[in-house]
């Protein structure tokens, strides 16, 4: 069995399921704000939002690596300014959905509740090669590949707030640490 980087994540494996590709030739850099755009989406809203950057009709924001990435309008629905439509990297992304959604159709999990819990990706060693440049100089040309990991994992039902502690919570809004304590110790001694 391979080892995952995220591992750690899928407390519950009968309730996970994963996915990985080695050296994918995309760029690293892209695919890694691909990654963080889908990270926690429902996974039918994932395939229809890759759907939509493929045709062009939602953006990718690029919120890390964005030194010389133009801005684009459909950033404004992520609270971004900038994005692109990386086209490759969301056909390599979409078959690994793919294949996680298999393995985890395999364990007999419910594909409607599952969500992405989690996508590493990681820099692969780069592929060399030469370009040829004025005054018989040679130059690098290199590739930047990607490792990327995706775990998916049926979505918690979600347990009700009590509605004591959100009154104790609400009256301590907006306070710093030291009036919060000052206001415990304070409670202590009455």
């Amino acid at each position: 069995m391979v080892r995952y980087a995220a591992a750690a994540l899928a407390t519950n494996p009968e309730k996970t399921s994963r996915a990985r590709g080695e050296y994918l030739r995309t760029h690293f850099k892209n695919m890694r704000e691909v990654a963080a755009a889908l990270t926690g989406l429902k996974l039918t809203k994932a395939y229809a939002y890759l759907s939509n950057v493929a045709e062009h009709k939602q953006v990718i924001p690029f919120r890390r690596f964005n030194g010389g990435v133009g801005r684009a309008s459909q950033a404004k629905q992520f609270k971004a300014t900038q994005g692109r439509w990386p086209e490759k990297s969301v056909k390599f992304i979409t078959n690994l959905l793919k294949n996680a959604e298999s393995n985890a159709d395999a364990k007999n999990l419910e594909l409607e509740d599952l969500i992405i819990k989690n996508i590493v990706v990681q820099q692969a060693p780069k592929t060399r090669r030469r370009t040829y440049r004025a005054h018989g100089r040679i130059n690098p040309y290199q590739g930047h590949p990607c490792h990327v990991e995706i775990i998916l994992a049926v979505s918690e039902e979600e347990v009700e707030r009590s509605k004591d502690k959100d009154v104790a919570i609400s009256s301590l809004a907006g306070l710093n640490r030291r009036q919060i304590a000052r206001r415990r110790i304070e409670a202590a001694r009455a």
